[in-house]
């Protein structure tokens, strides 16, 4: 509506001295899950809080309402005393109370749970309306940065009729960088450009709102190239959001991120060169496809696979372990197609010492671990926490997490509270009317590669897509659900249907990421994306794995590091038991393998891992080693020129500027411990810089 123009509206109401009946799931449960008293941290915790314990959200109404109305002989709640009653008195703070007050003396929360109390405290009849899904006004918007918009949320019912239920909804957003909200449904965007959904979840069911923030200022025009259908869908959202893409990043910028994320190896020096000199224009191509058929790219992506399928030499042993191992990496080095490499991860049967993907079923023993991780692994889908109620983001329900938890249990499988059978169906699946006859992972394996999944081939091409960039289009990569949708999903679509026209062919999706204009963008941010972090108007710097880090710091000064039990790896990669004991790859971030979360490797700073490679004697020894490159280099070369520009080659894959070498001339000439300790000081320098510790 513009300034200055008026809208009118005609509305009439009738009824409204008709008293209605109280309902204790409608009416009193939202109430005690908008204050959070049925959260995990409260009442709704394993063992309750004070004595007093609520199903988490509300997912057992008829417990909660014993819990309230029956347990301590009644003391929680006094028909005839209604303000008395000690869920009054301590929810608003006229009684010593753990959590706080959290209803206001006699606001209308308050007055509603004393009319609930007055009246008797009624359960409520058995066939009223319930919730069947959420609504969101507007449902979408494009505003500008610092701008606030207040949500409204309707409750559909099984009736028909509608409900505004916005102050007992909970919000949350996917974007904080982009917009806030509030928990009265406030949301106000900030300074990023982007986009953000803000998710409103009651009784159980959840509704989105998404916002797009553009860059102030007139259109921009984007005169960087398009190399394939990626930088076209990327570009659209650029678009959208005014936003500019960073240039096309330098050859040794190029050379070092390709090397790093496809193979986890640094370029020699020759290899830096002969690309430098290379004239033709196919040169990044040529690299890309000669890096893809590499050994390094196995082992590599062999550790990825590892850590999410949980090869785990504490419940395996070490000779299973291995198997295991082996069974990923040589699916792999043959580049088996995703989606036989899930299959015979799903139906593995038969002797474990001949059948490498059995070994996961010794790994995760119980039917609902397995269909938690591997929901988790192979469809980017939490549903753990189904298991107990009704997943508080997403439309998960305890039979869906049960309907998959049947393919992979024996037995006949009922719901928890219902005591109703559940026959196995996977995720967003109806439920047939009788179990699956046979082996019932085949039906789960049959699926998982349909093109109407919408699921496995999405969730591949978003893990590839996060190993290469630094971040996933759907970020957690392993928790996609409708309130966390992707920063661009159509790109997610395309690449997830370039999946299936190739029959899940890894390589080829990893060959067209690395070929776009878009991996190929440069980490120098314009004035219009520097606050970009979700569009990928721009390269991001992200930090190599603690294998891969300590392989770059043994490849760039040339001394190999040994790892105990496993004398036949060359490279931090290779080491397949995540338990071997070595304190640098623990203090990067190394996962223990003892979940299928993706955040189990951190890549956050520590003050020890800078310490680390301040002192540590591990980089001294290597430094200092007399078959070490450092040592080497300066017996070799006599040059102080041509020994800074094998040095800036070995560590930073580029030649010096005039700037970096005359500063490195003049410490090497000046220094009173020689020129070997010089250099030696000079390496220390140059691997505790940014520009070595992070692949850019």
């Amino acid at each position: 509506m513009h300034l200055g123009m008026v809208a009118t509206v005609f509305l009439w109401a009738q009824s409204l001295c008709a008293a209605q009946p109280l309902h204790f799931e409608n009416d009193i449960l939202p109430i005690l899950g908008r204050h959070g008293c049925n959260s995990s941290g409260c009442h709704g915790k394993a063992e309750g809080q004070g004595g007093f314990k609520l199903s988490v959200f509300g997912s057992d109404p008829d417990a909660d309402f014993m819990a309230i109305v029956m347990e301590m002989r009644g003391r929680r709640v006094f028909a005839s005393v209604p303000e008395e009653s000690l869920l009054l008195r301590k929810g608003s703070g006229r009684m010593a109370h753990g959590g706080g007050t959290k209803l206001a003396f006699r606001g209308e929360d308050y007055l509603v749970i004393r009319d609930w109390v007055a009246s008797g405290m009624p359960r409520g009849a058995s066939d009223a309306p319930f919730v069947t899904s959420l609504h969101i006004e507007p449902p979408s918007r494009t505003m500008g940065q610092k701008a606030s918009q207040q949500l409204v949320v309707f409750a559909r019912y099984s009736d028909g009729s509608q409900k505004d239920v916005t102050r007992h909804a909970r919000f949350q957003t996917n974007a904080e960088s982009v917009a806030t909200v509030t928990p009265g449904g406030l949301t106000t965007t900030l300074e990023a450009p982007g986009e953000a959904a803000i998710m409103a979840g009651y009784q159980g069911e959840v509704g989105l709102f998404r916002v797009l923030v553009p860059q102030p200022g007139s259109q921009k025009i984007n005169k960087q190239p398009q190399f394939n259908f990626i930088d076209k869908h990327v570009d659209t959202k650029l678009a959208n959001l005014n936003v500019l893409p960073s240039e096309i990043c330098s050859d040794t910028d190029f050379l070092r991120r390709a090397f790093l994320d496809i193979t986890g190896t640094l370029p020699t020096p020759d290899q830096t060169r002969r690309f430098l000199t290379d004239k033709s224009p196919a040169k990044r191509q040529k690299t890309i496809e000669s890096l893809i058929i590499q050994p390094e790219y196995a082992d590599m992506w062999a550790m990825r696979w590892a850590d999410l399928l949980r090869v785990d030499r504490e419940p395996l042993g070490h000779q299973n372990a291995f198997a295991y191992y082996t069974w990923i990496r040589d699916s792999i080095a043959a580049n088996k197609p995703l989606d036989q490499f899930a299959r015979e991860l799903v139906t593995a049967e038969g002797p474990s010492a001949d059948v490498g993907p059995a070994h996961f079923y010794k790994v995760v023993t119980k039917p609902g671990d397995i269909a938690s991780t591997l929901s988790q692994v192979l469809l980017g889908v939490r549903i753990t926490c189904a298991e107990c109620h009704h997943h508080p983001f997403d439309r998960w329900r305890q039979s869906d997490y049960y309907g998959m938890t049947a393919f992979f249990n024996p037995g006949t499988v009922k719901h928890p509270r219902t005591q109703a059978v559940i026959h196995a169906h996977a995720l967003g699946t109806a439920m047939p009317a009788t179990t699956p006859q046979g082996d019932k992972r085949l039906v789960l394996a049959d699926w998982m590669a349909r093109t109407d999944n919408p699921f496995f081939a999405r969730n591949m091409a978003n893990r590839i897509w996060a190993w290469m960039l630094g971040k996933g289009l759907v970020e957690p990569v392993d928790d996609v659900r409708a309130t966390n949708p992707p920063s661009n999903a159509e790109l997610l679509d395309a690449l997830a249907n370039y999946l299936i026209t190739n029959n899940f062919d890894a390589r080829k999706l990893i060959t067209l990421i690395a070929s776009s204009r878009v991996y190929q963008t440069s980490v120098t941010p314009n004035s219009s994306n520097e606050k970009d972090d979700r569009n990928f108007s721009r390269g991001y710097f992200k930090r190599p794995d603690a294998e891969v880090l300590l392989d770059m710091i043994c490849q760039t000064l040339g001394v190999p590091e040994k790892f105990q039990g496993s004398p036949t790896a060359a490279r931090a990669v290779q080491v397949w038991d995540s338990k071997v004991r070595h304190d640098f790859l623990k203090r990067f971030g190394r996962p223990s393998r003892v979940t299928a979360c993706e955040c189990e490797r951190t890549r956050e700073p520590s003050v020890s891992q800078v310490l680390n490679l301040l002192n540590s004697t591990l980089i001294q020894d290597k430094i200092t080693h007399e078959g070490g490159n450092i040592s080497l280099l300066t017996r070799r070369i006599a040059d102080d020129n041509e020994l800074i520009g094998e040095m800036y080659l070995r560590f930073y894959s580029r030649l010096p500027s005039e700037t970096e070498r005359a500063a490195a001339l003049s410490h090497l000439k000046k220094s009173a411990a020689g020129r070997r300790q010089a250099a030696e000081d000079l390496a220390w320098a140059m691997l505790n810089s940014s520009e070595f510790l992070f692949n850019h």
